[in-house]
Parts: C-alpha cells; structure tokens; sequence
C-alpha cells in the first residue's frame, strides 16, 4: 500500500464517502446535549474532515508528484547520499530494473521503447543518484545498433519525484508519439530529480566544502550514460529541459557548459538560486559564483555560449513572466533564444504538459 498506490485512494474516498453518509444517517440520534454525545459529534465530523483532507492529498500527490514514498513524506527519505569511496571499481551506471512504456505496443521494447531505471555514481562529484532513462523503440531494433542517439537530461522541480516525469508529466509517451508523428528525431531521455543531496534543496550548485550537483549533473551524469548507451558525446549532442528548478538547472547548463549541452529548456523557471531553510548557504561567500549562478548577470557580464535556449511561461499564474522578458532581452548572439508564452497557467503539471510537445519538438531540431 505504497503512498501513490491506487488502491491507498480508493481506500481513503470509500472511507470518505461512508463517514460521511454515516455522519448524516446518524446526526439525528446525537441531537442532545450531553457531554458523550457531544464528543460523539465532534468525533463523525474530524474523522470525515480527515479523510476528505486524507482524499484530496493523496490525488494531488498522484497527480503532481510532490512524494514518492511514506518515508519520503515524513523526512524519512536519506537515500542517495555522498559516495565518498572511489575505489570500488564499479561501474558508473548500473541498471537496476525495467518497466515498459504506457503506449499502443508498449510491451515489446522495439515497438514502445523502455524505461530503464539505473544508479549512477559520479567519479569527479563523488555523488550517486538513480534515475530513468527511456530509451526508444528505434534502439532496440536491428537498424539502429550501429547507431548513435541524441540525450537528453529531463529534471523535476524540488523536491519532485523521477517518477513523475514519466507518470505525470509522460515525457517518454510524449517523445514516442511525436516521433512516430515525424515532427521529433529519437531520443535517449534521462530522467531524473536535481536534488542529488536530499532534503537539501542545492539549485544545481557546487557548494563549497559540501555537495557538488553542478558537476555530478552537469559532467558525471553525461559521461556515465554515454559509457553504457549508445549516445553521442560532441557539441550539441545532449540537451537538458526541466521544469521549475530544473528549468533553471537546465537554462544553467546550457550557459555554463556549452560544449556539453547544445539546447536547453526551462520550463517555469526561475532565474537564480533562492536562499531559504531547504537551500541553506549555498556559496559560503563565494562571490563569483553566486554571480555566476544568477543567470540575469551571467547574460550582462559572461561572453555569450553558442546555444539555443528556451523559455516558456504564462501572463497569468505565473511568477517568472516579467523575468523571463528580461532574460530574452539580454540574450545575446551566438546564443538564441525562443519562448512559449501561454495565456494563462499556473506553476503546476497541467502546465507543463501544454507546454512539453512543443518544447520536446524544438529541443530535437537544435540538436545535431
């Protein structure tokens, strides 16, 4: 009875609904006024006010994702953690299970793809994570083992789940049907959350003296996926796309290390790392890269990366629309810049899937 199980909400709306109709079939006969009857009362309405409470979140978490796990919902969720050990000899990526992909022959690999979840190990960065990667139909069939694929880095907001971004957000049956649709080339996507230190929020940052998610992300995570598929690893070769604080981990990458990431997207992104109780002292004072982690100032002070970006927000129900013309104001040739602008939307997955088509689509034609 995991947290996201069908059966959990089913369970909570069924116990929802009877308490309910037994607070209305009984209110009746508790009409008094003593003291029992009166905590009896009280009672029916806590215990149908929980449960409704107990339905609602649990289909918002099935929805958006915010929790993987009861351990995850409560704190209790440590794994992975900083490998400290490098001698191990064990490979950088390791698969440790598959699953097929919820699309029309999805059960035959060569038809739907799939999704394969792994562990990497980071040799520079020294962290580990697990993660998603969907690889395509076209993969697994005789035509293309003599051929290489284009990857791309999917990032979930913080906290997010990698589950998500193939449960909610249907990245892997989105890339399918724009593929069979001819409007997308195939695509390895690995699919996973930037917090590599959890519960610590980093924002994609190398933090002095403690966890270095720019480089597990940006470098070890790349080098591990190209030893073990069959993916490219020249300029514009790999893109990154992520939504809120993986859209600006992904606009980062791009900017930082353009001869890794030849397109980057972020959806709903913000535009430097915040400070608060989940992110603590990121930079240590460390001026140089606290500039550098603000991208407004990275377009005003950094020559130019020949990249393509992305930026997609809305006029209404979203906090970033103003900074987001600012930051297609200060791009700056070579790099180019494009955008998805909705009328309205808020910072949430029925957003992101209005916007993920399109972002998919033109994160496939800027890459080689």
């Amino acid at each position: 009875m995991t947290l996201t199980s069908g059966r959990v909400l089913v369970l909570a709306v069924v116990l929802a609904v009877l308490l309910f109709a037994g607070t209305v079939w009984f209110w009746p006969r508790l009409a008094g006024r003593s003291v029992r009857v009166v905590l009896a009362r009280i009672g029916l309405l806590l215990l149908t006010q929980v449960t409704i409470f107990a339905s609602l979140g649990l289909a918002a978490n099935r929805s958006f994702g915010f929790y993987a796990s009861w351990a995850d919902l409560f704190g209790q969720e440590r794994e992975p953690g900083v490998v400290v050990d490098h001698d191990r000899g064990g490979a950088p990526l390791e698969v440790t299970g598959t699953r097929t992909v919820n699309v029309p022959g999805g059960a035959r690999p060569s038809q739907g793809g799939q999704i394969q979840r792994v562990r990497i190990e980071g040799r520079r960065s020294g962290l580990a994570a697990p993660a998603y990667v969907y690889v395509p139909p076209e993969y697994f069939r005789p035509g293309g083992k003599q051929r290489t694929f284009r990857a791309a880095m999917v990032l979930t907001g913080y906290p997010g789940t990698a589950r998500a971004l193939f449960k909610g957000l249907q990245y892997p049956q989105t890339a399918h049907s724009l593929v069979r649709k001819g409007r997308m080339q195939p695509m390895l996507l690995v699919m996973m959350r930037p917090t590599v230190a959890p519960p610590r929020d980093t924002e994609c940052v190398d933090v002095p003296g403690g966890p270095r998610s720019e480089t597990f992300l940006s470098s070890d995570v790349p080098e591990a996926v190209a030893g073990h598929y069959r993916v490219g690893t020249g300029r514009g070769q790999w893109g990154v796309i992520g939504n809120s604080t993986g859209g600006y981990c992904a606009l980062k990458f791009a900017l930082h290390h353009p001869a890794r990431f030849g397109a980057g997207a972020g959806l709903s992104a913000e535009y430097r790392a915040p400070s608060d109780p989940t992110t603590g002292d990121l930079f240590h004072g460390d001026r140089r890269l606290e500039q550098r982690a603000d991208l407004l100032w990275f377009l005003d002070h950094e020559p130019p990366p020949p990249v393509s970006l992305l930026v997609a927000s809305s006029r209404h129900g979203e906090g970033n629309y103003r900074a987001t013309q600012r930051f297609i104001g200060k791009v700056r040739a070579p790099a180019r810049v494009s955008s998805i602008t909705l009328g309205s939307g808020g910072h949430n997955f029925n957003t992101w899937r209005r916007e993920i088509p399109a972002a998919l689509e033109w994160l496939s034609g800027r890459l080689r």
